[in-house]
């Protein structure tokens, strides 16, 4: 409980390192504690609030959804310090290049990495083509709503209209994300 206070409360500071409001429409729920959700029918989608952030490897450039209207936004919530994450990226860098020209994007977040340097190793090393916002307190994760910070890695993927029609609460592996992109991607 202390542990999900600190987060709420690290989640709520102020500073000019990442943006996030609220007004979205997305209200997370992981009935009987899936970690696997779609959200379907298109019509029963929420939409995040504004994301935007530093950008981990352009310190001082902005990224974030505003960059990518019209477009599919897989976003992985991801640190350098978590074993599995290193073990999805292969397999996002993979989707993220197989679907780009299908108009999917897919956007980073790196949370709780309090040193860049090694967050931009890690980038580097994964040879990682995907912008990701540096949010080493997480203010970011706001946009999300009710979505739950304390899940790491985590995948989200927005339709076109940037609502939410999947979550992964888990590693992904390249096999069970790639059909779920196309799908939403092909969508009219």
């Amino acid at each position: 409980m202390a542990i999900a206070v600190a987060l709420v409360a690290a989640s709520c500071s102020t500073g000019g390192d990442a943006v996030a409001t609220g007004g979205g429409t997305f209200d997370f729920v992981s009935p009987g504690g899936q970690t696997t959700i779609r959200y379907d029918p298109p019509a029963v989608r929420g939409a995040i609030g504004e994301l935007s952030g530093d950008d981990l490897m352009e310190p001082g450039v902005s990224v974030g959804l505003e960059n990518f209207p019209g477009q599919v936004v897989v976003i992985n919530v991801w640190g350098q310090w978590c074993g599995p994450c290193r073990a999805e990226a292969p397999a996002l860098e993979q989707v993220a290049l197989t679907m780009k020209d299908q108009g999917v994007q897919f956007l980073g977040i790196n949370v709780r990495d309090n040193n860049r340097a090694a967050a931009q190793d890690f980038v580097t090393a994964y040879d990682l083509t995907y912008p990701s916002i540096y949010d080493p307190k997480m203010r970011a994760l706001m946009a999300l709503g009710s979505f739950p910070t304390s899940v790491v890695p985590a995948t989200l993927v927005l339709d076109r209209e940037h609502r939410v029609a999947a979550v992964f609460l888990k590693a992904i592996t390249a096999e069970e994300l790639q059909p779920v992109v196309e799908q939403i991607a092909a969508e009219k």
